[in-house]
């Protein structure tokens, strides 16, 4: 076997990790909503939204993985550089809008709003606010 082929599989067993991770989070995420469902516990929706966005996170960070290294060893061509920039940014961006619906706040940033009024609560000292 061949430098070329060798990365080839191993891209094809990343990218199959990065969509088995997509399903196998869906699958889990459903099955988990459904039993919570059953239990009349509150917030379903919220933590099914939660678990099924960091499986789809996990999942494009595979697949993006996949892309870079099939790029950089395989076809580096300015074609191909091109492609792979333009998938990155697209891949990042839905990163980067998942991770704003399941946490509220922007990957670089260190609070969310409600996050940030709690850090302020526990900061204050008693009787002020």
């Amino acid at each position: 076997m061949d430098f070329h082929t060798v990365i080839e599989v191993a891209v094809r067993i990343v990218e199959s990790a990065g969509v088995a991770v997509i399903v196998v989070g869906a699958v889990l995420a459903s099955v988990l909503a459904l039993r919570h469902l059953l239990r009349r516990e509150e917030r379903v929706y919220e933590r099914f939204r939660r678990f099924l966005g960091r499986s789809i996170l996990l999942g494009l960070e595979l697949l993006v993985a996949a892309d870079i290294v099939r790029t950089v060893t395989v076809s580096f061509t300015i074609e191909s550089v091109g492609s792979l920039a333009v998938i990155v940014v697209i891949r990042t961006f839905l990163s980067w809008s998942l991770e704003l619906e399941i946490s509220g706040r922007w990957p670089w940033q260190k609070h969310g709003p409600e996050q940030e009024l709690h850090a302020r609560a526990d900061t204050e000292p008693d009787g002020v606010g």
